[in-house]
């Protein structure tokens, strides 16, 4: 009984720590199918994301875009990086676009559910909290040119570190990023306690960076024991020399995960949701910034693929059901 409180003091942090804003454009509750969805969302078709509001009153045509990328790294390196394929998305929704550099997974979800972000990449673990509290329509993510996807979980320690073993992680320090992140807290807290007993503050002490960038440097730093983290950041930062590759070890490399979905906010007027979704698909990429950054992942991130949240997403709800995670918007 005792571990079932703590662990359900731990995961409440969740939701209680994102502080939504009132939503400028609600809608009247309506009686309709919504599923996990927010009371203000419909899903008539049944594919877990909210529906285009039938009434176009309640559809934002903005003159400006606003585009946001998960806030994973530093949001000036990303902005520089999203630069050509804002233009593009300018060129073809023939919109004004802003890039905005959010610092936060609650941060940018708030964003949206106040009707101040229009188009988004959310990262994994926050994707289902974005399309259930925000009305996120996730559609897109990177792969490779033939359709190959993902990233792993990996628990990184130091290379000189006494650390050999997931075993070896009581009684240590362990970096996770943010609550909302799947590689970065959901996922490893659900492996520690399911596959080896460990319960945070009873067995080990948990410290949150905020990012995967912030632990990755945290551990070849020696500010952090362990870190659990996305290993697709960090074979970026090793690709840009900002962290020396042999400073770090894993002990743990996980399944493979979906990666960062891009959509957006269910209230896109139709026209313009069909011209997002365009800009998307006919982004040319050879020569490009986002190449030279994504390119270096393995699979190799070269192209956008078509997705669904119901499909690709079915591993991450499952892990949030296992954890008692609530999708409830508060």
């Amino acid at each position: 009984m005792m571990e079932t409180t703590r662990r359900a003091a731990l995961f409440a942090a969740l939701t209680a720590g994102v502080a939504f804003a009132p939503d400028v454009a609600a809608q009247a509750a309506q009686d309709c199918p919504r599923g996990a969805l927010d009371v203000r969302f419909c899903d008539r078709d049944g594919d877990l994301v909210a529906d285009t509001p039938t009434d176009p009153s309640q559809w934002v045509n903005p003159q400006t875009l606003v585009f946001a990328y998960t806030p994973v790294e530093d949001p000036a390196v990303y902005r520089r990086v999203w630069a050509e394929f804002t233009d593009h998305l300018a060129k073809v929704t023939g919109r004004r676009v802003q890039f905005f550099p959010v610092q936060s997974n609650a941060a940018q979800i708030e964003a949206m559910r106040a009707g101040r972000l229009h188009v988004a990449g959310f990262n994994t673990g926050s994707n289902p909290l974005a399309v259930n509290c925000a009305g996120f329509v996730p559609f897109t993510m990177m792969a490779s040119k033939d359709n190959r996807f993902g990233y792993e979980m990996e628990f990184i320690v130091h290379r000189d570190s006494p650390i050999q073993r997931m075993e070896d992680l009581r009684g240590r320090t362990v970096a996770f990023t943010a609550q909302t992140s799947n590689s970065g807290f959901k996922a490893p807290s659900a492996l520690l306690e399911k596959n080896y007993g460990l319960v945070a503050e009873r067995d080990f002490k948990p410290a949150f960076s905020g990012r995967h960038d912030n632990s990755i440097v945290g551990v070849a730093n020696r500010d952090y024991e362990a870190a659990a983290i996305a290993n697709s950041v960090m074979y970026r930062m090793f690709e840009r020399g900002v962290v020396d590759r042999t400073a770090i070890r894993t002990i743990y490399r996980s399944q493979s995960f979906p990666t960062t979905g891009y959509g957006y906010v269910y209230n896109l007027h139709p026209e313009l949701q069909a011209k997002v979704r365009e800009a998307f698909a006919s982004f040319q990429w050879d020569g490009t910034a986002l190449l030279a950054e994504f390119g270096k992942a393995n699979p190799p991130q070269e192209a956008f693929m078509p997705i669904t949240y119901k499909e690709h997403w079915a591993v991450i709800r499952e892990i949030d059901a296992a954890m008692n995670v609530s999708y409830a918007c508060r």
